[in-house]
C-alpha cells in the first residue's frame, strides 16, 4: 500500500515540477486547476489500521469534492489532490516527512496524521513554516496548550472521551432517587498521554459531581492482563468502571470482565469500536458503553454528503467496510479546508488561515467551530451502548437513538 502511494506521490511531483520552479516555495501549491495538499499518514507500523482509515477518509472527501465540480475560489473551480507519505507510525519520521512536503514538494496546506503522538511531532514543523494544518486524529489536550496558530482540530479533545459516561451515571443515580455523591468510581487507564488525558477529564467530572474514587489503576503500555484490577473491582463493587487503553485495552477489558464474571452496573471504555468488541466478542460485549467521536446514526447534515448515514453508505460502497470515526473526522478536516478556501476567495496562506480560524460549519461529522487554541468547541462526544450486538447511541440524550440499559444485568441473570 505504501509503495503505491509513494509512487503516486512522485508522479504528482514530476507533473508539478514546472509550477514549483516558477511559483517558488512561498506560493501555494497549485497545478493548473488543482490545489495540492499534503499528508503524512501511518500506512505501516502499529497505527497502520487507523492510518488507512485516515487516508480513506481524506480520499473519499477528495473524490466527493471533485465530483461536485471542485472548490470555487475567485470565480474559478479547482480540483483537490493530496500527496501522501508513509510515516511508518513513527513521530520522528512524521516530522521528517512534514519538512519534505513543505520544503521539497512545495505543499502549503497540510492534513494531519493519525494519533496524538504523530500530530505532536508534525505541529512544530507546520507552525515553524506557518503552514495551516487541519487535523482530525490528534486529541491530546497538550496539543492545544502550545500556542499554535496554524493547527486546527475538528475532533473533541481526549479529556472529553469519558466525561459523558460520568454525566450519564449521575443522571441514572438521580432517576433512581440516589445522590450522585454516593457513587463509587473505579478507573483503569493505560499510562500513555492519551489515556492520561482521558483520566484527567474523568477526575474533573468526579470532583465536580462529588463522586468517590475507589480504584485508580495505571496500566503499563502493551498490558495483556487486567485480572489484578478486576479482582479489586469484584471486592469493592463500584457503580461504574471506566477503562482507556486504546483498542487492545478495550478488547482486554471486555473479555476479562466476561471471563471473570465481574458484575458492575456501568462499564465505559474507549476505542471499543475500532477494537470491534461487539463483532469479535459477541455476548461478552453486551451493555458496554463506548466513547466515540461520531456515529452514523447522528442527524448531522452538510451540503457535500448529506446526513451522517448517507456518508456511511458512500464510504462503505467505496472501501467495503463500515466507516470508523477516524475516517469520518479525516473527511471533515478536508471539508474545513474546502470551506475556508471558498470563504477566503484566495489561496493566500494567511487569508486561508484566517478563514479556518473563523470557521462556523456544520458537517455530516458534526459542528465545527474553533477557539483561539485551535480546538473544536462545538462538537460533543457521543456514547453508544452495545445492545443486541449493535452499537446504539445512548448519550447525549439529544442525539440518542436508543434508551440506555442500566444497570447492567448481573452475569447470573444473563
Amino acid at each position: 500500500m505504501a509503495k503505491v502511494v509513494k509512487t503516486r506521490a512522485w508522479a504528482v511531483l514530476g507533473a508539478v515540477a514546472l509550477v514549483l520552479a516558477v511559483g517558488g516555495p512561498a506560493s501555494p501549491k497549485v497545478e493548473g486547476d488543482t490545489i495540492i495538499l499534503g499528508a503524512a499518514v501511518s500506512l505501516t507500523g502499529k497505527y497502520s489500521t487507523n492510518g488507512k482509515n485516515t487516508q480513506d477518509g481524506y480520499e473519499l472527501g477528495v473524490k466527493r469534492i471533485n465530483e461536485m465540480g471542485g472548490v470555487r475560489v475567485g470565480g474559478k473551480y479547482y480540483k483537490i489532490k493530496v500527496i501522501y507519505y508513509d510515516d511508518e507510525s513513527t513521530p520522528a519520521r512524521g516530522a521528517q516527512l512534514a519538512e519534505r512536503l513543505i520544503n521539497q514538494d512545495g505543499v502549503k496546506f497540510m492534513l494531519g496524521p493519525y494519533s496524538s503522538g504523530l500530530t505532536k511531532a508534525i505541529a512544530p514543523v507546520t507552525e515553524k513554516y506557518r503552514i495551516p494544518m487541519v487535523e482530525g486524529n490528534g486529541a491530546d489536550r497538550a496539543l492545544f496548550t502550545q500556542g499554535y496558530k496554524y493547527m486546527f482540530a475538528v475532533l473533541s479533545t481526549s479529556d472529553q472521551y469519558l466525561r459523558e459516561a460520568m454525566n450519564l451515571a449521575a443522571e441514572q443515580a438521580q432517576k433512581q432517587g440516589k445522590d450522585p455523591k454516593t457513587l463509587k468510581v473505579a478507573m483503569a487507564f493505560e499510562n500513555d498521554p492519551f489515556s492520561m488525558d482521558v483520566r484527567d477529564g474523568v477526575l474533573e467530572d468526579v470532583k465536580r459531581l462529588g463522586m468517590k474514587i475507589v480504584i485508580d489503576d495505571k496500566l503499563p503500555p502493551e498490558i495483556n492482563d487486567m485480572a489484578a484490577t478486576l479482582t479489586k473491582v469484584k471486592a469493592v463493587k463500584p457503580d461504574i468502571l471506566v477503562v482507556s487503553g486504546h483498542a487492545r485495552g478495550a478488547t482486554m477489558a471486555v473479555r476479562q470482565v466476561s471471563d471473570m464474571k465481574v458484575d458492575v452496573p456501568m462499564l465505559a471504555v474507549t476505542h471499543c469500536d475500532s477494537a470491534k468488541v461487539a463483532e469479535t466478542l459477541g455476548k461478552a460485549a453486551e451493555y458496554a458503553l463506548c466513547a466515540s467521536q461520531w456515529d452514523r446514526s447522528l442527524s448531522y447534515k452538510d451540503r457535500w454528503f448529506g446526513m451522517a448515514e448517507e456518508y456511511a453508505k458512500v464510504f462503505e460502497k467505496e472501501f467495503r467496510y463500515d466507516p470508523p470515526y477516524q475516517a469520518a473526522e479525516s473527511t471533515a478536516a478536508l471539508l474545513v479546508f474546502v470551506d475556508a478556501f471558498e470563504r477566503a476567495g484566495s489561496f493566500d496562506i494567511e487569508k486561508v488561515r484566517e478563514a479556518i480560524a473563523a470557521t462556523d460549519l456544520m458537517t455530516f461529522y458534526g459542528p465545527v467551530k474553533f477557539d483561539a487554541t485551535g480546538k473544536n468547541i462545538a462538537k460533543p462526544m457521543v456514547l453508544y451502548q452495545v445492545q443486541d450486538g449493535k452499537y446504539k447511541v445512548v448519550a447525549p440524550t439529544k442525539w440518542a437513538a436508543a434508551k440506555l440499559i442500566h444497570p447492567i444485568p448481573p452475569w447470573s441473570k444473563r
